[in-house]
């Protein structure tokens, strides 16, 4: 995951604001902190955006299958296969499709996390709280049972 920081002058803030949604048009977007300050009588808006580059799949015609394999390292990319399968027997247990558990954009993005907990899942942008009071705590417990065999 990559980091970009945008400033946002509350006063003129159209050019700004052009670039940062060409930004997140263009781009996966994990999570967005935003703070507002005053400086020097000025008021600002700074934004910190984590995303994946060039992951953005809105606005595509048509879908392609994503090689996980390239995109994440080889670290990431085996937990990303754990989570399948953890994610495979979730919804075969409620008779849901798999997607209905967690995307694999959402997975890719779990398994590129520091440390797979709720409260960092919760931080992944389209994971709501009826999925993660379903889902987080038992695919966290499962994935965290796994790295301790």
């Amino acid at each position: 995951m990559q980091v970009k920081i945008f400033t946002i002058p509350c006063s003129d803030s159209s050019e700004s604001n052009d670039e940062m949604n060409r930004f997140l048009r263009g781009n996966k977007i994990v999570s967005v902190e935003k703070q507002f300050y005053v400086l020097n009588g000025e008021a600002y808006w700074s934004l910190c955006i984590t995303y994946l580059q060039g992951q953005n799949t809105q606005h595509q015609e048509k879908k392609e299958k994503i090689d996980y394999k390239e995109i994440l390292d080889e670290n990431s990319f085996a937990r990303f296969t754990q989570l399948r399968f953890l994610r495979k027997s979730l919804a075969e247990k409620d008779a849901v499709p798999a997607y209905a558990v967690f995307t694999d954009a959402e997975l890719a993005l779990m398994s590129q996390l520091d440390d797979i907990s709720e409260s960092n899942i919760k931080k992944i942008q389209g994971i709501g709280s009826k999925r993660m009071e379903k889902y987080g705590n038992m695919i966290c417990e499962m994935f965290n049972n796994l790295d301790g065999e």
